[in-house]
């Protein structure tokens, strides 16, 4: 099948986010400049009609800061740029659940309503829909992603004007908050270029005329490339958003794969001249000019499927696939029929390798041989999609309830 019988590539959860189509925004918006999207326009798109109130409302903080025993860092509090203490807002559980840095909901009430915002972190481990959306995303975007959630009482400003060294998605989910955007001071910053080393350069800058003065209200997306200088400040009613932040891959990050392949080469592990003085750049000039040319000769060789494997398996660390249910997959493979429907455990990379006579699975947590027999059968379950048991190719009925009887066992497919 060809592209374009295939048609265009969908991304559904990014799509949720922007106003425009999918690959118009990966070519004009992607780490170059801001979007405004609005409720109206984000209906208009497939999918879109509810707005954000499937992931996150204003009940959900209320339970999140009830119910559900958060400790620190899942949840900080702010007030006017300053970050409270944890004491300011956490407690001990009481009896059975003596850990004293749980949020203590009558401390969080108090400091709310003298102006502080709640800081809901990691949402995307804490709160289903969003744990659901963000594995989405992150298939949709190719980064890992996590998301915060920013809850700031009627008129107040949580930060002053900074800027994220990772592109952000704010998606309105309550109230209404004034956001005044400006280009960046510092393009493209790395997570080791934070804004307070520029703090001055990006106070100046947050006076001039903003690329963004807008008002976000439920249903509005704003997408940020990181260094965008951004502050906001919630009007009349109680301002709840989500902040999604992407950490996107970059030319460094490249480099440092590259550097890692070739830091093997033996002439370059050779130790400098004995008694070398490494203040005395006349003393460096020639080792410099010698590693420079047996650098430039290892790059040029260079192996892109080891980069691959280095930046994957960074990315393979990063981001959490989606959860198995030990109980019910335990009970589905005691269960399983050939009439069972299951799928690969979305989120899970796979790679197969022939060894022999037997055929290796490998993932990041597993890795397991089967029977060659079972290649055909690996390789449709590993597409994704669901399908009937006995209707794997390559084996009979009862030779795939034991195969995927294994898989379910090991946590690479769920039923």
């Amino acid at each position: 099948m060809t592209d374009e019988e295939r048609g265009p590539i969908r991304r559904p959860a990014l799509s949720r986010c922007i106003r425009v189509d999918e690959q118009v925004f990966a070519d004009e918006y992607w780490g170059r400049r801001a979007l405004l999207s609005t409720a109206e326009e984000l209906a208009a798109r497939p999918g879109n009609e509810h707005g954000f109130e499937d992931l996150f409302t204003a009940a959900s903080v209320d339970e999140l800061v009830t119910r559900r025993g958060v400790r620190t860092p899942f949840i900080r509090m702010a007030r006017e740029g300053t970050v409270l203490p944890p004491s300011a807002f956490t407690a001990s559980g009481g009896f059975g659940a003596e850990v004293g840095d749980q949020v203590a909901s009558e401390k969080v009430l108090k400091e709310f309503a003298a102006g502080a915002t709640i800081v809901l972190q990691g949402l995307h481990r804490l709160w289903p829909p969003i744990i659901d959306f963000t594995r989405e995303l992150v298939a949709d975007i190719g980064y890992p992603a996590q998301v915060n959630a920013y809850v700031t009482p009627p008129s107040s400003q949580g930060f002053s004007p900074h800027y994220d060294t990772h592109d952000v998605f704010v998606l309105q989910v309550a109230g209404e908050k004034h956001w005044v955007i400006h280009e960046p001071v510092l393009d493209n910053p790395l997570a080791s270029q934070p804004w307070g080393e520029v703090g001055a350069e990006v106070a100046e800058r947050a006076k001039g005329e903003p690329a963004i003065d807008a008002v976000l209200r439920p249903g509005d997306a704003l997408y940020l490339p990181r260094g965008w200088i951004h502050s906001a400040t919630a009007l009349g009613d109680t301002s709840v958003h989500l902040t999604v932040g992407m950490s996107a891959y970059t030319g460094a990050d490249v480099i440092d794969a590259l550097l890692g392949v070739i830091r093997d080469v033996p002439d370059l592990r050779a130790s400098l001249p004995l008694g070398v003085d490494l203040t005395d750049a006349g003393q460096l000039e020639g080792v410099v000019t010698r590693t420079v040319a047996r650098l430039t000769e290892a790059l040029t060789g260079a192996d892109a499927g080891a980069v691959s494997r280095a930046l994957s398996s960074r990315f393979e660390r990063s981001v959490r696939p989606e959860p198995v249910a030990p109980l019910a997959a335990v009970a589905a493979a005691a269960a399983l029929t050939a009439e069972t429907v299951v799928r690969w455990r979305a989120g899970v990379r796979v790679r197969l390798e022939d060894a022999g006579e037997r055929v290796r699975i490998v993932t990041p947590g597993v890795t397991l041989g089967l029977p060659v027999e079972a290649r055909a059968a690996l390789e449709a379950l590993a597409q994704g999609r669901p399908i009937t048991v006995g209707r794997l190719p390559g084996v009979d009925a009862d030779s795939a309830v034991v195969v995927v009887r294994r898989l379910l066992r090991e946590g690479l497919v769920v039923a």
